[in-house]
């Protein structure tokens, strides 16, 4: 399937978003080299023309995943990201962490469930008569755990079971997201500037990851690719009215991608 040139990033996109611009050469990670396309005045710069290759790979794998019936999940918990995360993963109806990563939100996924439970409880408990019953204190006490596990769990309260796959932006500040993610052979798709680690990324995108025009940029595109592959969906259940020969060919194609990308043999073009 080809994707929808609208939602592909161009030079001009990307040079107006800064997404060129890399950090400081004496804080790069050597593993980046084969995306830079240079230094200019002590910054790395890097390759537009290779990050508009790989977007191009990112996206059609997350339109591919969600026509394929799974979610993504959206993270990215610094500051100039959160509001960027939320709002995109909310128009795409997908989820999102965009607070601290909860160790093993993903390798422990059975007890963050128990604790979405929980906050399910507790909300029911503000209009179903539960908080008059009760002593202030008590309320008190209730409250305060649910506006906790809200700060938390309100981007991913609705996800029943693993996602088919995250975006991050930063793989730096969310290492222990993509360690977990690679345990559990969940593909990532992230973000990562000169100062990054690609290695561990299925689907990287060469870019700034701290420019907020960089982030809104990308993080907008993906969320598209999400919307694509929900239209596809219903498409093709449209059509076959359910389960069908659709949805084996789309299963098929994810396991033949996921076959061709494992992630430690991720391949980066020569320099």
């Amino acid at each position: 399937m080809e994707a929808k040139n609208p939602n592909m990033v161009s030079i001009k996109d990307m040079l107006e978003a800064g997404v060129h611009f890399g950090h400081q050469t004496n804080r790069w990670n050597p593993k980046m080299k084969p995306y830079l396309f240079g230094e200019r005045n002590g910054i790395y710069l890097i390759d537009l023309q290779q990050t508009a290759k790989f977007f191009f790979d990112a996206y059609n794998f997350v339109r591919d995943t969600v026509a394929a019936g799974e979610s993504v999940l959206f993270v990215g918990t610094k500051r100039q990201a959160v509001d960027i995360v939320e709002e995109e993963a909310n128009r795409c109806g997908m989820y999102y962490v965009t607070q601290r990563w909860l160790g093993g939100m993903l390798t422990n996924f059975e007890t963050i469930r128990k604790s979405i439970r929980q906050l399910r409880k507790l909300e029911a408990a503000q209009t179903d008569g539960t908080h008059e019953r009760l002593k202030k204190k008590e309320v008190l006490l209730m409250e305060k755990e649910r506006g906790k596990l809200e700060k938390y769990l309100s981007g991913i309260k609705a996800m029943e079971s693993l996602p088919g796959c995250i975006y991050v932006l930063d793989t730096r500040i969310q290492h222990i997201t993509v360690k977990e993610a690679n345990r559990l052979g969940i593909p990532v798709v992230a973000i990562v500037d000169t100062n990054c680690d690609p290695t561990r990324i299925d689907y990287p995108i060469p870019g700034n990851d701290d420019a907020i025009r960089s982030l809104k940029l990308f993080t907008t595109r993906i969320a598209d690719a999400c919307l694509e592959g929900v239209d596809l969906r219903n498409k093709q259940e449209g059509s076959s009215g359910g389960e069908g020969e659709e949805d084996t060919i789309m299963s098929d194609l994810l396991s033949t991608r996921a076959t061709e990308n494992p992630v430690e043999s991720v391949q980066t073009p020569s320099a």
